[in-house]
């Protein structure tokens, strides 16, 4: 049986490597143009070359977004970016824009494309349109439900790959083009600039008497009337791979690299544990657990299962939850004597308990007794940003392991 692809985010170097270590089969980046997330760090030329090298000698693909819906003046030096991009022999491209396909397509011929999610598909006839300009595979729309990507996936060609989201933050606007962004802000959401107005907290004001402010209610909690909670799915793998989906797509490129790691060692634990026994598949919930050790808000099918009702917004805040911190990144380990080099992310105090977890092994909980500075002084805090410390490890640890501690309420 063909597995499906995990296929994970990375707004930088280091969650590209993070996601590829913990059990992605695949990552998709933005360079410095031409994509939709300007929040995210994103990629200069050499780095996505320095990533390809990494996920191609494991195995893995790159796929860079394209992805804006372009005005004149932003296409300009595509030509010569897709280039390069074809030259370190990048997976895909992903697209959003018709003109922008046209442009990669004369100039790249053999570039593979992907279609986003922003072109909003949702039927079979602009799958086809796209198949018979070549196109392999395609991002569906986020609003479709599994009973309609099934029945698309019975029609189409066996080389048509259809992709979707299975995991993170929902944009409120069909398919993220919103233009809400752009008119409250001036930020092009469209162009790769979304301010994220939808989780703001509005009022509303009568035109006869300004200065006067009324909550907009939805219900006695609060006024977050745009405020989606986070898609997920990790429950419903089997639904998943049954309605012919061929790519599974988490969402996060402004997220931290713990995050990407938490998410994507769950989904492949999953996904790995329906494959290994389909008929006697049974879900953990210990994966669901370990995602909510990550930042998320409460959680959502989308419309996975039919439209979304009431119950699939946040009314109280827009803020995450937040229950755990990212405290060390493992750089090293010493069998001999069990001392690991840490990378410092959070302040760490000798005296913590923590938890440590790497992928496709479950976390183990200790405290910290001892730990040591670069040059050996036994020291009682980490306090510096990325600090170097060596801590004793109950049990053994690899490159890549994270520790983390869990929030004081």
């Amino acid at each position: 049986m063909e597995k499906i692809e995990l296929l994970a985010p990375a707004g930088d170097l280091e969650k590209l490597k993070m996601a590829i270590t913990y059990g992605a089969d695949g990552v998709y980046l933005g360079g410095d143009s031409f994509g939709l997330r300007k929040a995210s760090k994103n990629f200069s030329l050499e780095e996505i070359e320095e990533g390809i090298k990494f996920a191609h000698e494991r195995g893995k693909k790159v796929y860079v977004t394209l992805n804006i819906v372009p005005h004149d003046e932003d296409m300009a030096g595509l030509e010569e970016y897709v280039t390069k991009l074809h030259e370190m022999k990048v997976d895909a491209v992903i697209v959003s824009d018709l003109g922008m396909m046209s442009v990669i397509s004369r100039t790249v011929p053999d570039l593979p494309i992907h279609i986003s999610t922003q072109a909003s598909i949702t039927n079979y006839e602009t799958i086809m349109f796209y198949y018979n300009l070549g196109v392999r595979r395609v991002v569906l729309a986020r609003e479709l439900s599994l009973k309609q990507i099934e029945n698309l996936t019975k029609k189409l060609p066996n080389d048509m790959e259809i992709e979707t989201f299975v995991h993170g933050a929902m944009c409120i606007s069909y398919s993220g083009r919103c233009l809400l962004s752009s008119y409250m802000t001036g930020r092009d959401a469209n162009r790769g600039d979304c301010a994220h107005p939808c989780r703001y907290k509005y009022a509303l004001v009568e035109e006869k008497r300004p200065g006067e402010y009324f909550p907009v209610f939805e219900d006695e909690q609060g006024t977050f009337i745009m405020n989606s909670k986070d898609l997920c799915m990790i429950e419903h793998i089997p639904d998943l791979i049954k309605a012919g989906i061929k790519s599974f797509k988490i969402e996060g490129r402004v997220k931290s690299s713990y995050y990407v790691a938490t998410v994507i060692r769950s989904y492949r634990m999953a996904i790995d544990e329906y494959y290994r026994n389909p008929a006697g598949y049974k879900f953990n919930e210990k994966w669901l657990e370990e995602i909510k050790k990550a930042s998320h808000r409460d959680f959502t099918t989308g419309f996975y299962f039919g439209k979304p009702t009431e119950e699939a917004q946040v009314y109280t805040s827009s803020s995450y939850i937040r229950g755990y911190d990212f405290v060390g990144l493992v750089l090293d380990y010493d069998e001999e004597s069990k001392i690991a080099t840490v990378e410092q992310r959070n302040r760490m105090f000798v005296g913590d308990e923590v938890e440590v977890f790497g992928p496709n092994k479950d976390y183990f909980i200790q405290r910290i007794d001892k730990m040591w500075d670069e040059e050996g002084n036994e020291i009682e805090v980490a306090p510096h940003p990325q600090q170097i410390v060596k801590i004793y490890m109950e049990k053994p640890v690899e490159k890549m392991d994270i520790i983390r501690k869990k929030r004081e309420d």
